[in-house]
């Protein structure tokens, strides 16, 4: 197919760029390939010599040097052959560790909106079963293809200067091979390709499910959850079922293509032997040209099959080593303020998400000085997570619409401003490991006293004196082992350890009592050098803030003092109207 060109030949571009960096290793494989198939070559013209020279006899000593000779020869081969197989195979292993090294720094590039909308299923499965299909492609497919291609530019010439009407007869089915392989390659690699998605739709339910485990035992949807993974497995099963049929089909066609040529090659044999213009020795010599070529013949469906798979595989990874960051450090980024002061400005603020009918942030004018506590407040939905995650560049920020400390935050380098801005998400992720290696993650060098300090700060600490193990008590998956405020305060203490100059608190305090939260907002306002933003749904804890900032579906509609906007009507009194209704409430 025309269409398909273009793309078969980025593919090759592709396969010549991986191999680049093993130049010496392939170079070495080829050498030994073509030292076994000249070896291979030269096997059978011994054996018709030894044949050919009975008819004058044999002494024990010549038949000993002659089988001598052939276990030489025999024993070189193995060894030459084992050589390529190391090289060849060993340079598909470094590709593969490679790429999947790429890979996983890659995604680490990409903003968390684009690893959360493909899927964590579809990037394990690209960084692992399509790596492996390349592993293939690299090693196994290139092996085999050029075995195959040294094997007949070998083994035929040998064969014609035998006998060329034998040998042409022998061969002349091999290109019904070909074509058979031709039928089944463009369905196979169809194939392949659903076989491929249906498994990334698979491990991404598989992964989905395992993680809310929890939501799926609350609610009962057992049996939802199965019909899924049900309906899901059956595609998986029918893709591969489909593609094991094809496979079940195209490989016994080609090995009995090249049966039927081995019994011609006997049947036309056996009559010029008789008629005395074949000696045995040429007819065996042939028997077993024609046997060698019948493995890398019966293989070469299979070979093609795993260079076409590998090829779907390279593009697949290939799509995602291509897909580049929308949020980048600048080419020449500019240098932050120094001190930090922890200053933040917004000029016009406006923030859009794809195909979103309306802003996330529309317009946006505030400033926060250093040092300062303000609070963040409004309904569900009007923006208020987007401000905080444009504080430390996870979405994209125009230029010229938000300062750090006087710099427009796109100029500077995304380590430099996020080691200034700690961001305390709602739902602060926590690794399997200790408590304090959580606690440590931002600063993985600081020392025991630093960690106590921060749990200190965070009220984390009479709760850790309570665990059997205290800080080295290990902390389960998404530290499952903790209550929900406890997560919330161990995350809350990983950024006070940081002490970076901006500390963002994105309604991180939601599974704390009113007491404790009191308690760390009083912690953190000692630190008089940083500067804290406060999304919180608590308007209790807003009031005791220097300020306060009111949001409405993405429009800043209010700011100032909890006394002054309380005193007017407006957004920010009807929310704190209805929270102290709910208090009165009975229970």
């Amino acid at each position: 197919m025309a269409s398909e060109t273009p793309m078969s030949a980025l593919r090759l571009d592709l396969i010549a760029r991986y191999l680049g960096p093993h130049r010496r290793d392939v170079a070495l494989g080829v050498v030994a390939l073509v030292v076994v198939n000249l070896l291979s070559t030269a096997f059978p013209l011994l054996v018709r010599r030894i044949i050919e020279s009975l008819k004058d006899g044999f002494s024990q000593r010549e038949l000993l040097v002659e089988a001598a000779l052939i276990l030489a020869l025999a024993t070189v081969m193995g060894l030459v052959r084992l050589a390529s197989r190391v090289l060849v195979f060993g340079i598909g292993r470094q590709v593969e560790a490679d790429l999947k090294q790429r890979i996983f720094d890659h995604v680490l590039r990409q903003e968390p909106s684009f690893v959360q909308g493909m899927g964590s299923g579809e990037v394990i499965s690209r960084a692992t079963s399509d790596v492996e299909n390349v592993r293939r492609l690299l090693g196994f497919a290139l092996l085999s293809l050029a075995n195959t291609a040294l094997a007949y530019a070998m083994t035929l010439p040998a064969m014609l200067l035998i006998n060329p009407g034998l040998s042409l007869a022998a061969v002349g089915l091999y290109p019904l091979m070909l074509v058979t392989v031709r039928l089944f390659g463009g369905r196979m690699m169809r194939q392949q390709r659903r076989l491929q998605e249906s498994l990334a739709s698979l491990s991404d339910l598989i992964q989905e499910d395992i993680s809310g485990i929890g939501a799926i035992k609350i609610y009962g949807q057992e049996a939802t959850e199965q019909k899924a993974f049900a309906g899901r497995n059956r595609e998986y099963r029918d893709a591969a079922l489909g593609l094991a049929r094809s496979r079940s089909t195209l490989f016994p066609l080609l090995e009995g293509i090249s049966s039927i040529s081995l019994l011609l090659l006997l049947a036309l044999g056996s009559g010029q032997l008789e008629r005395g213009s074949l000696s045995i020795g040429d007819l065996v010599a042939l028997v077993l040209y024609i046997e060698r070529l019948v493995f890398p013949t019966a293989l070469l469906g299979f070979t093609l099959n795993t260079f076409q798979t590998g090829q779907v595989s390279l593009e697949r990874v290939e799509a995602l080593l291509n897909r580049r960051p929308l949020i980048t450090s600048p080419a020449r980024p500019q240098r932050a303020a120094e001190p930090a002061q922890g200053a933040v400005q917004a000029v016009g603020l406006t923030v859009r998400y794809p195909d979103a009918q309306r802003p996330a942030l529309d317009n946006l004018h505030f400033t926060l000085a250093p040092g300062e506590l303000v609070a963040v407040v409004g309904p569900v939905g009007c923006g208020k997570t987007t401000l905080a995650r444009a504080l430390g560049r996870l979405v994209q920020v125009p230029e010229g619409q938000l300062f750090f400390d006087g710099v427009d935050i796109t100029t500077l380098d995304l380590d430099s401003l996020r080691s200034r801005v700690a961001l305390v998400p709602q739902e602060g992720y926590l690794f399997t490991c200790s408590l304090a290696d959580n606690l440590r993650y931002g600063a993985p060098e600081a020392s025991r006293g630093h960690v106590e300090r921060a749990a200190r700060e965070a009220r984390l600490e009479a709760d850790i004196r309570g665990f059997p193990d205290g800080y080295d008590t290990l902390v389960g998956e998404r530290g499952i082992t903790l209550s929900g405020g406890q997560r919330q305060r161990t995350a809350l203490g990983r950024a006070l350890l940081v002490d970076a100059p901006l500390l963002v608190l994105d309604d991180a305090l939601a599974s704390v009592d009113n007491n404790t939260a009191a308690a760390i907002l009083r912690s953190v306002r000692e630190q008089e050098r940083r500067t804290v933003l406060m999304i919180s749904h608590q308007l209790s804890a807003a009031a005791a803030c220097d300020r306060i900032l009111v949001m409405e579906e993405g429009l800043l509609v209010q700011q100032g003092h909890h006394r002054e906007l309380v005193a007017v009507a407006g957004p920010y009194r009807r929310l704190w109207e209805r929270e102290q209704a709910e208090r009165l409430e009975p229970v």
